[in-house]
């Protein structure tokens, strides 16, 4: 029987990249941002869909269109089609969560078809990590040729993951960042994740540190050209326009803009010297899988999530 496989992709872009160099198989686009926002571990559920449907409307005026999200997964429900599934996610944080939510959801859904894993990254000959739509046609064929089949230990570690990340205690994480497994990225991603918490110093996360530090060191024009330098310089987060543009706003009380530019303003100063810690008054109570981020602060003396005071009792 020739393989006829069915390609879940990270996103249209990619989506639309397999279709022009015709990739033999199906397409399902994975559209999710699962970074951010409430889950629960039960993906095939209405509930999974009403909860994300009402964090998208809550935090980015997003109108999610639930029927045609089902339609799309139908594809999942006819699976005596394929011969085997081929996963297309980057080295990224954003990626890696639905990747691992794409995996619990096919457990779920007791789909058994031999799993692969296409993932871009480090480039040989290239400097910085490259996504998968940055690649050539040559590099595309070539990952697409190497990818990786997922064993049975890479699958359930996946889905503990997923079970943790919907969970109350994102400590439980840790001893992942150590464990071996054919997801290359996997362990440079989950510490990422735990340092999205606020520092139990400053109150400023990672990526909310680096937004000030970019203010402080480069000559900032306006909130969009640091939009490009936020995009340009996040590590290993994968974060798009629509969510670097909230954290922005988020930090407007630490930098001031007039006609020569943005600067830090004496909080932005006293927030990088971790003089006070300031993620009340950030007050980004976002949620990541099933804890919100203002419940725990990363400290890193103790390389692990210390509840924040507030809500230690």
């Amino acid at each position: 029987m020739d393989a006829h496989p069915l390609h879940i992709t990270n996103g249209s872009s990619l989506t639309t990249i397999l279709k022009d160099l015709d990739f033999t198989g199906d397409i399902l686009t994975w559209e999710e941002m699962l970074c951010e926002g409430p889950t629960i571990y039960n993906i095939n559920s209405d509930e999974f869909l009403k909860i994300r449907a009402s964090f998208f409307n809550s935090y980015y005026n997003v109108d999610l269109n639930i029927k045609e999200i089902k339609d799309d997964l139908d594809i999942l429900n006819h699976t005596e089609n394929y011969t085997e599934i081929i996963l297309w996610f980057e080295y990224d944080l954003f990626c890696h969560i639905n990747m691992i939510a794409v995996i619990a959801l096919l457990h779920q859904k007791k789909i058994d078809l031999p799993l692969y894993l296409v993932c871009s990254g480090r480039i040989e000959g290239e400097k910085s990590l490259k996504g998968l739509s940055e690649l050539t046609e040559n590099q595309l064929n070539n990952h697409f040729k190497n990818k990786v089949r997922l064993t049975k230990n890479d699958i359930d570690l996946a889905i503990s993951i997923w079970d943790i990340y919907c969970g109350k205690d994102h400590n439980l994480l840790k001893p992942y960042i150590v464990k071996r497994s054919n997801f290359e990225y996997l362990s440079s991603c989950l510490k990422a994740h735990l340092e999205r918490f606020p520092d139990s110093k400053s109150g400023l996360n990672v990526l909310e540190t680096n937004i000030l530090e970019i203010i402080k060191e480069k000559d900032i024009k306006s909130e969009n050209h640091l939009l490009g330098y936020a995009l340009n310089y996040q590590g290993y987060y994968g974060y798009g326009d629509i969510q670097f543009t909230r954290i922005i706003k988020c930090l407007r009380i630490f930098f001031s803009e007039d006609e020569k530019g943005i600067s830090l303003n004496r909080k932005g100063h006293e927030a990088l010297l971790g003089q006070h810690n300031f993620s009340l008054e950030i007050n980004n109570a976002i949620e990541f899988g099933g804890v919100n981020k203002l419940d725990f602060q990363f400290s890193k003396k103790q390389n692990k999530l210390i509840k924040t005071i507030l809500n230690a009792y």
